[in-house]
């Protein structure tokens, strides 16, 4: 936040940001993500990925929703010519994505209302979907993984595509055109679930069964904001359940990664996704700890306290600490 709490940061360059990002994160991390065009674009690529090292760049999104000429939408502007130019970034975007082997995001943050009675609804949700069949076609003739990754509002603050049940709308609707939507999954940001009190396991078991699970953006938050907080620092429960299905779904065999989208505002920016990372790494490990087996027999039986007594004896919870608190009562009796 360079205008705000990281004037430091201020008069970095997306070169020198990525330098110190990779030097600080370069143990912990495989690769990262940029927005296109703002961060990283044809014009500065070859510096930032030599400034990268050994580290790749994973995924490139779709940066047009920053745009003050997009402050009416960008698929869905009630400009025709607004709407051409954005669709023209979006296709030059895939291109560059196709060229460094990485995957595309589209996020369409700007892409819905503010008021009641501002738009004809009918009429935006066409252009909505004009433009991501567009940019689907566009990503599967160039071999580009398309993610589609939803929010309820920030920066529109009805945005169309607002939850997972709308993503799947797209998709459905996408294939209803006969559109080549093979290459088009889902990218589940984790606060923009919990904001919407999706819950988290279970959509990520729901989208890998039907094979659109394509990527995670790894946060937490107070649930009511994109806070973009550091990874288990609030809905840990949530996060514990949702690595125990991933590993379930075999998430990762293939090279899926975790990303991390946060936005540490006051604190050290590198140290803040550091910390991230290694929560992240010690769920994944508590998770492992719960007996598949039994789990899915407790399921079978509906059993919630079958299932609370699993998972806490990961956590700790286990026979030697019932029977140590089961003595402290007796002193106490």
């Amino acid at each position: 936040m360079p205008e705000g709490y990281h004037p430091e940061a201020k008069k970095e360059s997306m070169v020198e940001r990525t330098k110190r990002a990779a030097e600080g994160l370069g143990d912990l991390v495989d690769g990262f993500e940029y927005h296109y065009p703002s961060e990283l674009n044809e014009e500065n690529v070859e510096e930032i990925k030599k400034a990268l090292g050994d580290k790749d760049i994973y995924i490139l999104a779709l940066g047009t929703f920053s745009d003050p000429k997009f402050k009416l939408g960008a698929f869905i502007n009630p400009d025709s010519k607004l709407r051409e130019e954005n669709l023209k970034i979006t296709k030059r975007g895939i291109d560059l994505a196709a060229e460094l082997g990485a995957k595309f995001i589209i996020w369409p943050g700007g892409e819905g209302y503010n008021y009641n009675f501002q738009v004809d609804y009918v009429q935006v949700w066409e252009w909505f979907i004009e433009g991501i069949a567009a940019a689907a076609e566009h990503a599967a003739s160039k071999g580009v993984t398309l993610l589609l990754e939803h929010k309820n509002s920030e920066p529109a603050m009805n945005i169309l595509m607002r939850n997972i049940g709308m993503t799947l709308y797209v998709i459905h609707k996408l294939r209803e055109l006969g559109v080549d939507a093979r290459s088009v999954k889902v990218n589940m940001d984790w606060q923009h679930l919990i904001m919407n009190g999706e819950n988290l396991a279970e959509y990520a078991a729901l989208l890998a069964h039907e094979g659109l699970l394509g990527h995670h953006h790894a946060n937490s938050g107070w649930g009511t904001f994109d806070d973009d907080n550091i990874t288990g620092a609030s809905f840990f429960m949530q996060t514990l359940e949702l690595a125990k299905i991933l590993q379930q779904v075999g998430y990762g065999e293939n090279g899926e990664r975790i990303g991390f989208d946060l936005f540490p505002y006051t604190e050290d920016q590198v140290q803040a996704v550091r910390r991230a990372i290694l929560q992240w790494e010690f769920i994944w490990d508590l998770a492992v700890r719960i007996d598949d087996a039994a789990l899915e027999e407790a399921w079978g039986r509906k059993d919630a306290v079958r299932g609370q007594e699993l998972v806490y004896e990961a956590l700790g919870l286990d026979r030697t600490y019932i029977q140590r608190v089961l003595g402290e009562r007796r002193e106490h009796w």
